[in-house]
């Protein structure tokens, strides 16, 4: 029989759902960081108790993307003083224009705010840079200039 006359199912036609992809590379952290993931794994927790259906299944996979993120998690260590690295706010002037930015984990990024994933370019441009420093960028000799490094103070990190 013609598999076009044979239909026993919506499910069986479905494109396949894969996991959520995961960053490439060590899963580092800020402390910060470390409890948004955290609470992130608890509030889909809640929303899985609290669901019904077919909305179960998307929140599973997201919260098994979470526990991943959660158990492979390390609080990276202190960059040496005056040193950027990984909890790091860094203050530069680049085209002109002064901006200061937090280095942290790929999980706690969020560029609107500026904080800054370390993989991203402008953050690896400025890992263990110090300030005063000149730093070639997006094929610009010099283009960065590093005028403050300091650890991401208490409250924003």
């Amino acid at each position: 029989m013609s598999v076009a006359f044979r239909r026993e199912s919506d499910d069986e036609h479905k494109e396949p759902r894969f996991e959520l992809p995961l960053p490439p590379g060590p899963n580092l952290v800020t402390a910060r960081g470390r409890l948004l993931i955290e609470a992130k794994v608890a509030e889909l927790e809640a929303a899985i108790a609290a669901a019904e259906g077919e909305a179960v299944e998307p929140l599973r996979r997201e919260h098994r993307y979470w526990v991943t993120r959660m158990t492979t998690a390390e609080i990276a260590p202190p960059p040496a003083e005056g040193e950027a690295g990984i909890g790091s706010r860094v203050c530069i002037r680049l085209a002109g224009r002064e901006r200061t930015i937090d280095i942290v984990g790929a999980d706690e990024a969020d560029p609107a705010t500026d904080r800054i994933g370390f993989a991203a370019p402008l953050a690896n441009a400025l890992l263990g840079a110090i300030a005063g420093e000149h730093l070639d960028f997006n094929g610009k000799p010099e283009a960065i200039e590093v005028i403050a490094v300091s650890p991401i103070p208490e409250e924003h990190s």
